[in-house]
């Protein structure tokens, strides 16, 4: 995406990333300005991780040419509201490109009601392999990005003078494809679907309820990421604490948590922090295994202070 924007975008141009990004749909696009001479601007957010809308708008203007955000923050839990995002952002005639890596797993998801421009989703995330993934993108903008590689299966003709490209999706696409991790991400979307993202998301929602309420129990436990549209996501850290720390005590007691920036050292500087304790949960997880992790954060906050 960012290759392809190369031979669109000029100086000038603007290109909106939103406040809460990981890593991996900040830098990119830094490295696309840095190319093309374009202008990288933020959307801010506040203290309960949502993004200020009314501040958005005020960006947005004819230089905007893309806007690229997460439908879920993946270090705070939020669920963005991408439905406006993608309309205000069509009304100044940008593209849009909605990160959906942590959406995939908790919501069921219309690319066409969206009526974004570009979607992305990681296997991983959703039962499936790593090493693959999705790229959606209307006709029209697949149509006018170039290859952003060369090789084999991508072209229609080669000759040392020129060479023509294939037609969608195969442009795309050069060499022998992740066959193997292609039909296990099928797989693992047949079986999301029989499970069925309706009955995750109602199950998800009283995990998370559940949670929220026992871990902010704990005296001096502060979770970050307190909009109320979330995904099964609890970071949180203890007053006077490292999360490192309690990480650390957390594995050794088999509870399996992440500490960290998780990707998104712009949301920790923002809180002035160095991270959080990340506690995600899935359908597979039980109100037993919640009650197991805040056992741990006692007997963590008992053995650090």
């Amino acid at each position: 995406m960012a290759n392809g924007f190369t031979s669109i975008l000029t100086k000038g141009d603007e290109l909106l990333v939103s406040a809460m990004e990981h890593h991996s749909n900040i830098v990119p696009w830094q490295m696309l300005c840095e190319r093309t001479g374009a202008i990288l601007k933020v959307i801010p957010m506040n203290h309960e991780g949502e993004l200020l809308i009314e501040e958005y708008t005020k960006l947005l203007s004819g230089n905007t040419k893309l806007v690229v955000c997460n439908h879920v923050s993946n270090a705070l839990g939020t669920i963005n509201p991408i439905e406006s995002i993608i309309s205000l952002a069509h009304e100044v005639g940008a593209a849009v490109l909605i990160d959906g890596a942590q959406a995939a797993p908790h919501i069921k998801i219309d690319v066409q009601k969206l009526n974004v421009d570009f979607y992305t989703v990681s296997a991983h995330k959703i039962c499936g392999p790593t090493g693959v993934g999705m790229l959606f993108g209307k006709e029209e903008w697949l149509t006018k990005l170039p290859p952003y590689q060369g090789g084999g299966e991508m072209i229609a003709e080669v000759t040392f003078e020129k060479t023509t490209y294939a037609e969608l999706p195969h442009k795309f696409e050069a060499g022998t494809p992740n066959i193997c991790g292609g039909i296990a991400f099928g797989a693992a979307l047949d079986y999301m679907n029989s499970v069925g993202f309706e009955a995750i998301a109602g199950y998800e929602k009283e995990l998370l309820e559940y949670a929220t309420k026992k871990l902010l129990a704990i005296e001096g436990l502060r979770i970050y990421g307190t909009s109320e549209h979330k995904t099964p996501v609890i970071s949180f850290n203890i007053e006077g604490i490292h999360p490192y720390d309690i990480g650390t005590i957390l594995d050794k007691l088999g509870i399996a948590v992440r500490t960290g920036h998780h990707c998104a050292q712009p949301v920790m500087d923002y809180f002035k922090i160095p991270g959080t304790v990340r506690a995600s949960f899935s359908f597979y997880n039980t109100r037993e295994e919640v009650d197991i992790l805040v056992e741990g954060v006692k007997k963590a906050k008992q053995m650090l202070s």
